[in-house]
């Protein structure tokens, strides 16, 4: 079978999906995407699941394109676009019958994926025992380790602690004060000094803790509960950034090509 004929389904288009999407979509492999009804990604910038609002993303020159049913799939895939459908239960991996399936949503928790899904499941991040739950599990803790490909075992537990760029950890992740709705009175790719107000829940203010840019930051009235991660800065100040996929979305995505390809070319 050659590539172009391998389809791929990735559950999720956050971050980690998208960088995974587009990779093998430059390696000529079909792929296609599912997603919930609301999803809320923070780096939204560098998200395909943002088409689920928009109609459409663009990623590095990369478009994924909403769909509405099964048998407009094959249309994006011939205009040179990722179809992207609202399936949190992926049913549509029925209709595909693809040769992968990769569950990219980083729950942290297995939300229904199956080692039967596919004749080759792989699953980034803690929640999934290689072996049992899934063919490869993708280890996505910054470290040493990120990248690794595991055929048998789990991958690090959650921490909770977000990894460390340039020298800022928690420091640098915006949480929301309160239950309610996010108000935000800033954007992504702005550039921000420690005090700067970025937004509100509920009338609290959300607040940079550090000088850096905006590199995530969740959609304008979308609701977020006390703590819940709604945004993020880069400390290293670089706007582009903000715009392009991120070192540990290619480690990831590099490691999931290579399962495949140690999988198919045995």
């Amino acid at each position: 079978m050659s590539i172009e004929n391998i389809i791929v389904l990735i559950k999720g288009g956050g971050e980690m999906a998208t960088g995974i999407a587009h990779r093998l979509n430059r390696c000529h492999f079909k792929v296609c995407m599912t997603e919930i009804s609301h999803p809320q990604a923070v780096r939204r910038e560098v998200s395909f699941c943002e088409a689920v609002y928009d109609r459409e993303k663009t990623v590095e020159g990369l478009t994924a394109r909403l769909v509405d049913s099964y048998g407009r799939i094959a249309e994006v895939w011939d205009t040179g676009k990722i179809p992207i459908i609202v399936d949190p239960e992926a049913k549509v991996k029925d209709f595909l019958k693809p040769a992968i399936l990769v569950d990219g949503i980083l729950a942290k928790k297995n939300m229904g994926t199956r080692i039967t899904d596919a004749p080759l499941v792989i699953a980034l991040g803690p929640g999934f025992y290689a072996g049992r739950d899934v063919h490869l599990v993708i280890e996505t803790n910054r470290g040493h380790n990120l990248g690794r490909v595991i055929s048998k075992g789990a991958a690090e537990e959650n921490t909770g602690i977000p990894g460390v760029i340039a020298g800022f950890s928690a420091e640098r992740v915006f949480r929301a004060p309160a239950d309610g709705t996010l108000e935000t009175v800033r954007q992504i790719g702005d550039p921000v000094q420690a005090g700067d107000v970025v937004g509100s829940v509920e009338g609290l203010q959300v607040q940079a803790e550090i000088k850096g840019v905006i590199r995530g930051l969740l959609r304008d009235g979308t609701s977020v509960w006390k703590g819940m991660k709604t945004g993020d800065i880069d400390p290293r100040g670089i706007k582009e950034h903000c715009y392009t996929i991120s070192d540990k979305a290619r480690a990831v995505s590099g490691a999931v090509l290579e399962g495949i390809l140690s999988h198919f070319n045995r």
